[in-house]
């Protein structure tokens, strides 16, 4: 059978869950996301984790930092909770807030279970609160379309936005539970690690501590090199094999002069199984550099399907693919059976459709964040890259911005708001326990804190981690490293809620 990609838009920003275009200056790429959700154990599937949260909703403001009549809207704003093992307001136990990402908040639980499997031992309430303009948190009615229309509705979609929106819920939820006085710490993985840590700094009389998960609150202009997401994707497959990366680094001008030859088309789409209409040479290129990148993102180290289905360590995989004598005079087939560990690791499909224009986990509202606020420079390839060599350009990013939307993005909102230049002296002055935590096989690293600021502020890095892995359901394969990351975390949390404590006792 033939399986649809899912969320390919043939415009779309990059996101922290979608690609670089290097065909088009401006950006878009083709991110996929299979429709299918997490098999990876039985007891984790996706019904059973759905039992463990009640869904609920809390009536929200519109616009939180303007007094004009359209302020003062509202809409439903969903949250998810479990109240299983809190220990209830009268002890102050804490509550676990996950700050949503850029997506369906369902999803985010079912690939999140560090925080549901330390519930028991912190005696913790668990509450998933779903972004703003995503899922089924949309303003207007909850009519999409009209949130979605144009700028004069989508204006109100920000990070800004967002995080008074769960300041509210919090302080809102906390009163209607008489727990005034439980302790309260947020979590979050990629964009939701961005929001945790910046909750923290903005609330920090909210939350007590935050852990942010492979944040890369540092992934702005003037900050990072626009190569550094693609070198380190390079650096993931080189270092698995040399002939791996030389096959993939040479494989786009293999398949852009295949394009050009006679019957040429249709050998790649024979050679690629591709079955919809567009096989054109941006769209396959598109297809494998999502494979590539996905894959180098989670590399984890047992099986997984936070994107699609994969084995343990993906990225050996396809470069054992790649390196077997199977197809050793074969370089289609080669990129085909690396790619196929990404697409097909079950072996359900028979064919690939690259027309796929759905959207399973509600990522669209990204492209607007992406021409506003969240202006990350990733883009860029050097010589050595894996990918073609290419420059980020941060006018035709405004260009494509002001076609799509007719907005002008803000580049430099992001750190004038939050911070980001000299940002050891800043937070060390200016905020306490966040824990950034990032792998250094995740592309991005790159823009993650990767080195303590205070003893409150901790930087933990794992050579052999991927995105956001700390965060995820523990399995009995997991090895040492991820073990020792997970208790690491457990014990500063720990020591937050008892100094919490301390304070409080010592303020009665």
């Amino acid at each position: 059978m033939g399986i649809r990609l899912g969320f390919h838009f043939t415009i779309i920003l990059f996101s922290l869950f979608s690609l670089p275009s290097f065909t088009f200056a401006f950006a878009p790429i083709i991110p996929t996301f299979p429709s299918a959700l997490r098999q990876e154990l039985k007891q984790h599937s996706p019904s059973a984790q759905n039992a463990l949260y009640r869904t609920k909703f809390f009536t929200q403001t519109l616009d939180h930092f303007n007094f004009n009549p359209q302020s003062y809207k509202t809409f439903q704003q969903r949250y998810l909770i479990n109240d299983t093992y809190w220990g209830g307001a009268k002890k102050k136990a804490p509550i676990f807030v996950y700050t949503g990402n850029e997506g369906n908040i369902e999803w985010f639980t079912q690939n999140t279970g560090f925080m549901f499997e330390k519930a028991p031992y912190f005696k913790a309430l668990l509450v998933f609160i779903e972004h703003r303009f995503y899922g089924k948190s949309i303003p207007f009615g909850g009519n999409k379309k009209v949130a979605y229309a144009n700028s004069s509705t989508l204006g109100y979609l920000s990070s800004t936005q967002a995080l008074a929106d769960y300041a509210t819920l919090i302080i809102g939820l906390k009163k209607n539970l008489s727990a005034t006085d439980s302790p309260v710490v947020v979590f979050g993985g990629s964009y939701g690690g961005m929001l945790a840590a910046w909750f923290r700094m903005k609330y920090p009389h909210v939350a007590i501590g935050a852990l942010a998960s492979s944040a890369p609150i540092l992934h702005f202009m003037d900050l990072v090199s626009p190569d550094i997401f693609s070198s380190i994707i390079t650096q993931d497959f080189r270092s698995e094999s040399e002939n791996c990366y030389k096959v993939i680094k040479g494989s786009w001008e293999l398949i852009s002069d295949t394009a050009n030859e006679h019957g040429g088309v249709e050998l790649l789409r024979k050679s690629f199984r591709i079955c919809s209409n567009d096989i054109g040479e941006g769209a396959l290129e598109g297809w494998l550099r999502t494979a590539w990148t996905y894959t180098a993102m989670t590399d984890y180290p047992t099986p997984s399907n936070f994107l699609n289905p994969l084995p343990p360590y993906p990225v050996k995989k396809m470069c054992e693919a790649i390196d077997s004598s199977v197809a050793e005079n074969n370089t289609l087939g080669k990129l085909y059976a690396a790619a196929n560990i990404y697409y097909n690791y079950t072996g359900t499909a028979t064919c690939f459709d690259l027309d796929d224009d759905s959207d399973p986990h509600d990522l669209g509202g990204w492209q607007w964040q992406a021409c506003t606020e969240m202006i990350m420079p990733v883009g860029g390839s050097n010589k050595e890259s894996i990918f073609p060599e290419s420059e980020w350009s941060y006018e035709a990013r405004s260009s494509f911005c002001d076609s799509f939307f007719g907005v002008e993005p803000r580049p430099h909102w992001i750190t004038t708001e939050f911070g980001g230049h000299s940002i050891e002296r800043v937070l060390k002055r200016s905020t306490s326990n966040i824990i950034f935590f990032n792998g250094l096989r995740d592309p991005w690293s790159g823009g993650g804190v990767l080195k303590n600021i205070s003893k409150t502020i901790v930087a933990i890095v794992a050579k052999e981690g991927a995105h956001h892995v700390d965060l995820r359901y523990s399995t009995k394969e997991d090895p040492k490293w991820l073990k020792d990351v997970r208790k690491q975390e457990v014990q500063i949390i720990a020591s937050w809620i008892s100094q919490y404590y301390q304070d409080l006792q010592s303020n009665n």
